[in-house]
């Protein structure tokens, strides 16, 4: 922690380092997807995890395009369904490419198996639609369930300028860096980044729960008064930092997820106790 002072203003600067466990005990912590391979070279995938937002469909076609060496556009995605994927994991934790990623990747190995005598007959100059199609003319099984069963590391350095006669304070810079392995996609990991650091820079030093208690008798007892934005101060555009940046580590290894891949949705969410840090010994 540094801090400068000049006049009124005192700027401060803090680091957060986090360590997060990419684990959840619910019972399981293991995946199913079904893969359909038709003779036209189109895929289907079936799989447990929930699409809210946070790109795991697109990470799931990556997984099975690199595979099978074919287009996005080739790979479809059904709807999350129990009678097709059952005794699915909750998608949370972080948790969902790396084990909807990893059972995508066992099945499409299972039926690259199944196409090898194929691929090796027709030679390395064969598309994929000539493979599918001569596996389906030889009834080959192009369907498969897959299966698996399962740290990251981070850290961030926060600037803030804190007026100490009002409290006020803003977010002077941030520089984030991200331990992800092998991103499968990097611009979509750091807007969930930047998204969760201001986040976490809510709930760290911005929000607080009031309730109705002695030091708060305007409140009627045991309500909660801060329930939504008109009452709690949440981050706003004006609070993000004037500059805000991320870098990826590259090169790191993780052999327990698919392509080297790591948690990164709640991970830098605690990044964002920098900026309480700074103020709070500013």
């Amino acid at each position: 922690m540094h801090t400068i002072v000049s006049g009124k203003v005192e700027k401060g600067l803090e680091e957060s380092d986090i360590v997060l466990e990419g684990e959840v005990h619910m019972g399981g912590q293991s995946s199913f997807t079904l893969v359909h391979v038709y003779a036209d070279e189109s895929v289907l995938i079936s799989h447990g995890g929930v699409e809210m937002g946070q790109g795991l469909h697109t990470k799931v076609i990556q997984v099975a395009a690199l595979a099978c060496g074919i287009l996005h556009e080739q790979i479809h995605i059904d709807e999350t369904s129990t009678n097709k994927v059952p005794n699915s994991q909750p998608s949370a934790a972080s948790m969902s490419t790396n084990l909807y990623g990893m059972a995508t990747l066992n099945a499409c190995e299972q039926i690259l198996a199944r196409l090898a005598p194929i691929y090796d007959r027709l030679g390395p100059g064969a598309s994929f639609s000539n493979i599918t199609n001569a596996a389906y003319m030889h009834r080959v099984n192009m369907s498969a369930q897959g299966f698996y069963v399962v740290p990251n590391d981070r850290c961030a350095c926060t600037v803030v300028e804190l007026d100490v006669l009002t409290g006020d304070f803003h977010v002077l810079s941030v520089d984030i860096l991200m331990d992800l392995g092998a991103s499968i996609t990097p611009a979509i990991y750091i807007g969930q980044i930047e998204g969760a650091f201001m986040q976490g820079f809510g709930l760290f030093a911005l929000e607080e729960l009031v309730w109705g208690d002695d030091g708060h008798p305007w409140v009627k007892r045991s309500n909660l008064f801060t329930r939504g934005p008109g009452a709690c101060k949440i981050p706003s555009a004006n609070d993000v930092p004037l500059d805000f940046h991320v870098w990826l580590e590259s090169n790191r290894k993780n052999k327990f997820a698919v392509h080297s891949s790591k948690a990164v949705g709640e991970p830098p969410l605690f990044l964002g106790s920098s900026a309480f840090f700074a103020v709070k010994d500013g």
